[in-house]
């Protein structure tokens, strides 16, 4: 990433996080065990997906389908985001935010009592915190406070399920994952963004923080707020990130390209909604703010890191292969066929958009361990 003199003259400063490798045995002994960890609540939020959309899972439970929402975002989205973060650190206590956050999820989706579970991912979330605060101290720039502000929303999302059903506090948990993935396209994107990224994104990143929480207690005017700000960071992020100058690349910069605008499509998509509905009650809005940001944004965004920042979290390269392509396709497919089925009312396209999208998961898991592999 950069920074400017007072002249205005860009200046390169080191990214905060690591080299691709770490030569530590113990330490790549824990990321793999935490990486088996992320993976787990990522299939555990699979199943408990299809068990929501009504179709045959794995584990028909009731209880494990209520879990869908906070293990996939809590648990495997910020097992992995915490872990690339304690790599930057590198202080072995920093693996405990991505530890307790695994084992947080898995707990719950295993039946142990709903509170413990509920217990070790507010933990995690306040260990992530911590982490993210001990980056800023070490690097008080611009990028690092907004990863910090990101960490917050989760943590505040999870303090706040011990004692509110998890539907209100949605927008706290897309504020986590939107606030975390702009601040990581600012870094990568810096150079090209200019000098206003920083400031940008921390006064977007505001803006999302305080309209979610707003959302929490005022549903209807801060849902709205929440929409709005979701709708100009796409924005944002289309005008000068840097997927429509690499669009027309190839290999991994057009496959980047291509996952960065079709996320911040969906971003924006939920934004509209967010702005037309203010709280989403019936299922097609709720449905596609939800999968909007979650998995259209979300997955999108992480299928478009996975070579660049994967490497720090596996402790391996990950190289961009074509068969990359494949879950990305799928994924979008499937996002377009659910929201079909989510304005139209029609029930069998809602399902196989959604059974598409899980699809589209598995595709992208195996796809990075046969590029590892292969390597």
């Amino acid at each position: 990433m950069s920074t400017t003199t007072p002249r205005g003259r860009p200046t390169r400063t080191p990214r905060t996080g690591p080299p691709p490798t770490d030569p530590g045995r113990a330490t790549r002994g824990w990321r793999t065990l935490l990486v088996v960890l992320g993976g787990l609540s990522m299939l555990s939020g699979l199943n408990a997906a299809l068990v929501r959309l009504g179709v045959w899972a794995p584990v028909a439970s009731e209880r494990v389908g209520d879990l869908h929402g906070p293990v996939m975002v809590l648990g495997f989205m910020g097992t992995l985001i915490s872990l690339e973060r304690a790599q930057a650190l590198r202080n072995s206590l920093a693996y405990l935010a991505p530890a307790l956050l695994g084992l947080g999820s898995i707990l719950l989706v295993a039946g142990a009592p709903q509170y413990l579970g509920k217990l070790l991912l507010f933990d995690g979330t306040v260990a992530f915190v911590v982490l993210a605060l001990a980056l800023w101290l070490r690097a008080p720039l611009g990028l690092v406070a907004a990863q910090v502000l990101g960490a917050l929303m989760a943590a505040l999302a999870a303090g706040l399920w011990l004692v509110v059903e998890i539907a209100a506090l949605v927008p706290l948990l897309a504020a986590f994952l939107v606030v975390t993935i702009a601040a990581e396209r600012a870094e990568l994107a810096q150079l090209t963004m200019g000098r206003r990224a920083v400031p940008t994104l921390l006064a977007m990143g505001s803006l999302l923080a305080l309209s979610a929480s707003l959302a929490v207690v005022a549903p209807q005017v801060g849902g709205r707020i929440f929409g709005a700000a979701c709708l100009v960071t796409a924005l944002w992020l289309f005008r000068d990130d840097v997927g429509r100058r690499m669009v027309r690349a190839d290999g991994l910069r057009r496959f980047n390209a291509v996952s960065l605008l079709a996320g911040n499509f969906w971003l924006a998509v939920a934004g509209i909604v967010w702005i037309v509905v203010g709280q989403p009650a019936g299922r097609g809005a709720y449905d596609i703010t939800i999968h909007g940001v979650f998995l259209g944004f979300g997955l999108s965004m992480i299928i478009a890191h996975a070579p660049i920042i994967f490497p720090a979290v596996l402790g391996r390269p990950l190289p961009y292969r074509p068969v990359m392509w494949v879950p990305l396709g799928v994924l979008h497919v499937g996002m377009v066929v659910r929201a079909l089925g989510d304005l139209t009312g029609i029930d069998a396209l809602f399902k196989s958009g959604g059974i598409v999208t899980v699809t589209s998961l598995l595709l992208f898991a195996a796809a990075v361990v046969s590029s590892v592999v292969k390597r």
